[in-house]
């Protein structure tokens, strides 16, 4: 039996059985352990189906609180919500079951401000009808971060175009000499980008564009034009970017020039345009949404699909209060991401949101309030739309784009009183301090 020295140097024995495992965590009760000595558990365990005794289990512990794996059975009647909280118990499916009550459950409370990013071609897929345009009006999204090419794409149905299901098999040298642009396996005519980008270089040209503005500023008058072509068309809510207008959604985009419609902005800049999207902008009025939603009284939540950039964007909102700017906050309060990247690789689609905490993007006293589920955003968000539209009442359009001046003046106050640095001096210095 082993034996150890005490402090002062006296002899004490210190029997550790059942493998080496503390006597005071696994006791020497009736119930087995794993770490327990396996000759006598299984001798137990026999004499225990002999003699028709019942099975003894640790479901007093911690670890064995969650219900039990015993999903209903699939007939064909079930709906979607009854499938997700019934059935999907495991793996990625519980990740995704997560995620769910998460975004109903405490997400779509009316004191939090639910911001949504928006990667991959997800709007070309047909997303932006079926799943963002429902989340939007009924009040579940209340700002968006996308891609640039996202909302192109999405001004194609707004503009009465077409996209077509293809083979993602199918020659793209044959694709090319028919004049079929393909994103993966959808297809749709060439002249569907020309006519996109003559809409938006006729409507860029208007005397309301001829200035620089964020690009919540910019979207917000493209939806407007968008939604009139669909009413002269009669093609009902087609597009993301017209709804979004008419619901007071501001949509950012965290590189403007990267997509189409920035390309088509730079073009006519050489021609003497006017129309500016201005970063500066967008990184200030993105932080004073969450800022304004916090010193309200409530919460901020972020619903990533994918990764990216918008990403980032979203979450650097609290590193530019904090970090930036000096005024205290502790960081987002629900996180809630879809996505097929993987943490390991340091990419920052794949980064959890324990991460998120060390950078003040995420508050870590709301780590528990925080699901990543691995999986493909055009599975994960017909679901999820349809299991929250099922199980929550619309809420009250929060009608941010109305709200960014009265936002940004929240902000510049506390960054004055934070710093005792006006946020709008009145005098410039041209010259830079000489290096010593």
């Amino acid at each position: 039996m082993a034996s150890k020295k005490k402090k002062g140097g006296k002899q004490t024995n210190d029997a550790r059985e059942r493998g080496g495992f503390k006597a005071s965590r696994h006791g020497t009760g009736k119930r087995a352990s794993a770490g327990g000595p396996k000759h006598a558990q299984k001798r137990a365990a026999e004499e225990r189906e002999r003699s028709g005794g019942q099975h003894t289990t640790h479901e007093t512990s911690q670890f064995l609180r969650g219900g039990r794996i015993e999903p209903r059975r699939i007939d064909g009647t079930e709906t979607v919500a009854e499938l997700i909280d019934g059935v999907f118990l495991a793996y990625n499916s519980a990740r995704l079951r997560e995620a769910c009550q998460l975004f109903t459950s405490r997400m779509l409370e009316s004191d939090v401000t639910i911001g949504m990013t928006l990667t991959g071609a997800l709007t070309p897929a047909g997303l932006g009808m079926a799943a963002l345009i429902p989340l939007i009006e009924a009040g579940f999204v209340d700002w968006i971060i996308s891609t640039g090419a996202n909302l192109y794409h999405d001004a194609h149905f707004g503009l009465g175009l077409s996209m077509h299901r293809g083979n993602p098999l199918a020659s793209d040298t044959v694709l090319r000499e028919e004049g079929i642009v393909r994103i993966y396996d959808i297809f749709f005519d060439y002249d569907v980008l020309l006519s996109t980008d003559a809409f938006f270089r006729k409507i860029i040209q208007g005397p309301e564009f001829q200035r620089p503005m964020s690009s919540a500023e910019f979207h917000a008058l493209c939806g407007k034009y968008i939604r009139e072509r669909e009413k002269a068309l009669g093609i009902g809510n087609k597009s993301l970017l017209g709804v979004a207008y008419e619901c007071g959604v501001p949509i950012y985009t965290s590189s403007p020039g990267d997509s189409s419609i920035g390309m088509n902005v730079a073009a006519l800049a050489l021609e003497g345009n006017k129309c500016v999207i201005d970063p500066n902008a967008d990184v200030n009025e993105t932080a004073s949404i969450v800022l304004s939603a916090k010193r309200g009284g409530g919460k901020s939540a972020v619903l990533i699909c994918g990764g990216g950039s918008p990403k980032n964007f979203a979450l650097q909102t609290e590193p530019q209060i904090q970090e930036v700017l000096g005024i205290d906050e502790k960081g987002h309060d629900y996180f809630l991401q879809i996505t097929d990247a993987r943490p390991d690789t340091g990419g920052l689609s794949g980064a959890t949101p324990a991460e998120a905490v060390s950078w003040g993007k995420i508050d870590p006293d709301r780590l528990p309030d925080a699901v990543v589920c691995y999986m493909d955003a055009t599975v994960a968000l017909p679901l999820l739309t349809s299991y929250a539209l099922a199980k929550h009442k619309p809420r009250k359009l929060k009608r941010l784009l109305s709200r960014r001046e009265a936002n940004m003046r929240a902000l510049r106050h506390e960054f004055t009183l934070a710093t005792g640095i006006p946020s709008e001096p009145d005098t410039t210095d041209s010259k830079l301090p000489m290096h010593r």
